[in-house]
Parts: C-alpha cells; sequence; structure tokens
C-alpha cells in the first residue's frame, strides 16, 4: 500500500500516545478500517514504516495487529505479496462497548464535547479571520463536495476528512492533532449508529454555511454555523449515551 496522502489517512497514520501504546495503536488500527483508510481486502503499509508513522516499536504493533487477528478483523498472509489484510469492517460496537472505549481515555461525554467545540469553533473562526489563499479554497471545495457525493456507506469518513481538512488549513500541526483526537473519540460513539439520510442533508447543509462564513471572512458567522452543526451531534449523542 502506498503512503497515506488525504487527510484521514494521516489523521489515522500518526504517532499515538505513548502512556498506552498498545491500546492507542489497536483503536488506530480500528479507525484506519471503519474509516476506510484501509478497506477491505486491503494491506496494512508494510510493518516497518506503519511502526514508524505510529511512533511504536515493531513488538508493539505485531501485538497490536494479533490482537486484530484474533478479533477477526485482520488476517496475515505469507510469502512475496504477504502483509496484514483487512478482512472486513468491523461490526458496529454497542452503546456500552463505545463508553467503554470512551472511558479508557479518561473523558467523559461532556468532557469530551465540550473539548471538540472548543477546538472545532476555534478552526473556523481562525479561517475566517485569516481568509484562504487559492489553494486552501481548492482544498476546502475538494472536502465540501466528496461529503456531499457521499452515500451512506461513506459519509462519516468522508466527513471527517472534511473536519481534519479545516484544521490543516490553519496551518497549525497541533490544533490539527487535538482536533484529530477528539473526532476519533466522537466517531467511537457515533459508529454505534449508521447515518441517516436525514441527517446528511442536514450536516452537508450546515457544512456550507460553514464555508459560507469562512470564505466571507466573518468569525462571527462562522462561530455560528459551526455551533448550530455540532448542536445537532451533541443532542443525538446525549439522547443515545446521556
Amino acid at each position: 500500500m502506498d503512503p497515506p496522502t488525504d487527510p484521514a489517512a494521516e489523521a489515522v497514520f500518526r504517532p499515538v500516545p505513548s502512556g498506552r501504546a498498545l491500546e492507542a495503536t489497536v483503536d488506530r488500527l480500528l479507525c484506519a478500517i471503519r474509516l476506510g483508510v484501509v478497506p477491505a481486502g486491503a494491506r496494512f503499509p508494510a510493518e516497518r514504516d506503519l511502526a514508524a508513522r505510529l511512533g511504536v516499536g515493531r513488538v508493539t504493533l505485531r501485538e497490536a495487529l494479533r490482537l486484530l487477528q484474533d478479533r477477526g478483523y485482520v488476517e496475515a498472509r505469507r510469502g512475496r505479496s504477504g502483509g496484514t489484510f483487512v478482512r472486513g469492517v468491523p461490526p458496529r460496537p454497542t452503546p456500552g462497548q463505545a463508553l467503554r472505549g470512551l472511558a479508557a481515555t479518561g473523558a467523559g461525554l461532556d468532557d469530551l464535547l465540550a473539548l471538540r467545540r472548543v477546538v472545532e469553533t476555534g478552526v473556523v473562526v481562525r479561517l475566517a479571520e485569516t481568509g484562504l489563499t487559492a489553494e486552501q479554497e481548492r482544498l476546502l471545495s475538494v472536502g465540501l463536495a466528496a461529503a456531499e457525493r457521499a452515500d451512506r456507506a461513506a459519509y462519516r469518513r468522508l466527513d471527517t476528512v472534511l473536519h481534519v481538512t479545516l484544521a490543516r488549513l490553519t496551518g497549525s500541526e497541533e490544533l490539527t492533532a487535538v482536533l484529530t483526537d477528539v473526532r476519533m473519540r466522537v466517531n467511537g460513539l457515533m459508529d454505534t449508529a449508521p447515518p441517516t439520510e436525514e441527517g446528511i442533508a442536514l450536516s452537508n447543509a450546515q457544512h456550507g454555511e460553514i464555508a459560507r462564513a469562512v470564505r466571507t471572512c466573518d468569525p462571527e458567522a462562522a462561530r455560528r454555523a459551526l455551533g448550530e452543526h455540532l448542536a445537532a451531534v451533541e443532542s443525538g449523542l446525549r439522547t443515545r449515551f446521556g
């Protein structure tokens, strides 16, 4: 598999927290499968490259892959064209499993949603304050169009790509890293249920409002549009997990 080039791949295949390397590595590999970074039937990057990207030792990576293999998510193939291949998309986690996964990160639902709101608001306000270059405008347009074309199976991945793209447009690697970590944890909760057609339509309309505020350099409108966008997600998650 070639090195990752899209925002979702770069978000997943980056150094994991050192305090819980094995658990975090397993989580990242599962995210790669769920987001379609490594789709069913595809091969993970070579062990040496993947360990370097995740910032873990090869022993830790092998143990994480072994755990995924034991759970039926991946299979190891030998030979010249061998490696670790995705067997299929993981089953949806139950609400209980999702909450246990969140608890393992040391955060509660309210903490996570508050952090996401602060970080993502900061991203769009910053972009509205600074404006976009021609290349940044192109990247934003690509992200918006991809989300608008996505079907239900691909939507969550491309929605994530769009949000990560917005963070990257700020030029802040630290801000992008924080947003990515928050988004991955939120996805762990959202993955307990598939997106609906109505939810996708609303989300895309709200993305359009956010983009319009950023393009017209209106920070207050960007704040409002982002707030309305996150409120819908927050309400659904609190109903499901509150």
